[in-house]
């Protein structure tokens, strides 16, 4: 295979612009150091999180939804001491590499070099790789990709630098393939994109970047870094976080509009060999927090509904909402459960909030950045059966701030219900 064509190794990448900080939309931290090490569509603003944090004086602020590390790493930066969990296993491993950036970077680099040098010389078995990588990648943008992932395994030390080189490498897949992907990371093998990055420059400019930003940030932070912990855990289970120990919890949970959390990241996982198929992500799909359609195999809503405790404050509410979506789907040709769908969200949410409550110090204050959502055209008040929920589990008051509209475009849309998303604020 050829060698890497850019002119020098690791070259410095343009300085980042900072944006505002008003957006609850992930955009703006594909243009901030480390954030943008990875595009994970289920964010938002990461200098919205650091204003917030500053503004109100926060010592210890928590995440029970840490996607790929932004309220973390955000956090951090501005000094305060940082938790997350996160369930998802490949999201919270992409934000435990992020969370490497105090890596010696000569080291990064050093063992970067060898595992380009070596990729060279590799010729992978293409035929291995599953339907799907076939499908996404062509031989000549597999083959350099595959034998970049082997030479970063023959280069294994045990150590963060193999988590950053594993996090350089998934962060170009999709650069590096010409199939098209939906809004939320969803693979779309059938349609094309006319820009694809050659895997090795891909690669090289991917550590350059990271380099960058590692050096950067390290020589702005003038102490050691406040400490940052992530685990790999359900937000609805006791978690590794004293009682208590937040006085900021900054999130943004799942949203109850049947997206696929578990498929966000089938590209890479596929690549990786995590999983074979579509089928595959079964397992997970079970694990996570119910918000789409495929987590309803032999689900009861009717019996969740009737007999939860967790859902007592909302259940009359709730039962109405049900119903009407269980009427409207028998009119519609996928009869997507929806009805169950929305039982289970907010039956996993009560849950999460006792587990939030318990981790939140008395007089703390939390803020989820959710949405309300319409399936099949019947609105479901989730920031205000969120913010009953969060009464119900303790707290002491909620009230919502709206960022913007939704939904206000109605071509091609499947319902004309007007939608927003904003921040619900809890107060301890």
């Amino acid at each position: 295979m050829p060698q890497p064509t850019q002119p020098a190794l690791f070259a410095t990448p343009a300085k980042p612009v900072r944006r505002s900080t008003n957006s609850t939309t992930f955009a703006n931290n594909m243009s901030l150091p480390i954030h943008r090490w990875f595009r994970y569509s289920a964010g938002f603003s990461a200098d919205w999180v650091a204003a917030e944090v500053e503004r109100r004086g926060a010592r210890r602020v928590l995440d029970p939804f840490a996607g790929s590390g932004t309220t973390l790493l955000a956090a951090q930066a501005v000094g305060a001491e940082t938790a997350g969990v996160e369930l998802h296993p490949f999201v919270s491993r992409v934000a435990r590499a992020k969370l490497l950036w105090t890596t010696d970077v000569g080291d990064f680099r050093a063992r970067a070099e060898k595992v380009l040098a070596t990729s060279s010389e590799l010729q992978p078995d293409l035929s291995q790789a599953s339907d799907l990588t076939a499908k996404c990648f062509p031989p000549e943008s597999l083959g350099p990709l595959l034998a970049i992932r082997d030479a970063i395994e023959q280069h294994r030390q045990g150590d963060a630098v193999d988590e950053l080189l594993w996090l350089a490498l998934v962060g170009i897949l999709r650069r590096c393939s010409p199939v098209g992907t939906a809004q939320w990371q969803y693979v779309l093998p059938g349609k094309t994109k006319a820009r694809v990055a050659l895997a090795f420059d891909a690669f090289q400019d991917q550590v350059g970047v990271m380099s960058h930003d590692m050096e950067t940030r390290q020589a702005e932070q003038q102490s050691p870094p406040p400490r940052a912990l992530l685990s790999e855990a359900d937000v609805r289970q006791p978690f590794a976080i004293g009682e208590g120990w937040a006085d900021l919890v900054i999130t943004s949970p799942p949203y109850a509009n049947n997206y696929d959390y578990a498929d966000s990241a089938r590209l890479e996982m596929t690549f990786l060999g995590d999983i074979g198929s579509w089928g595959d992500l079964k397992p997970l799909r079970q694990k996570l927090v119910r918000s789409c359609t495929q987590q309803m195999a032999r689900y009861d809503g009717d019996d969740v509904l009737r007999n939860s405790p967790g859902l007592e404050p909302i259940r009359a509410e709730l039962a109405e909402v049900y119903a009407e979506l269980a009427e409207v789907r028998q009119t519609k040709g996928g009869k997507k459960a929806y009805h169950s769908m929305i039982v289970a969200y907010f039956d996993d949410m009560a849950t999460a909030w006792q587990q939030i409550r318990r981790s939140t110090a008395p007089g703390g204050e939390v803020c989820f950045v959710v949405g309300d959502s319409a399936p099949y055209g019947v609105h479901v008040p989730v920031e205000k059966w969120l913010g009953v929920l969060a009464l119900a589990a303790g707290f002491g008051e909620w009230e919502f701030e709206k960022v913007r509209t939704r939904n206000d475009k109605w071509e091609n849309r499947k319902h004309r219900v007007p939608l927003h998303e904003g921040r619900l604020w809890v107060a301890g």
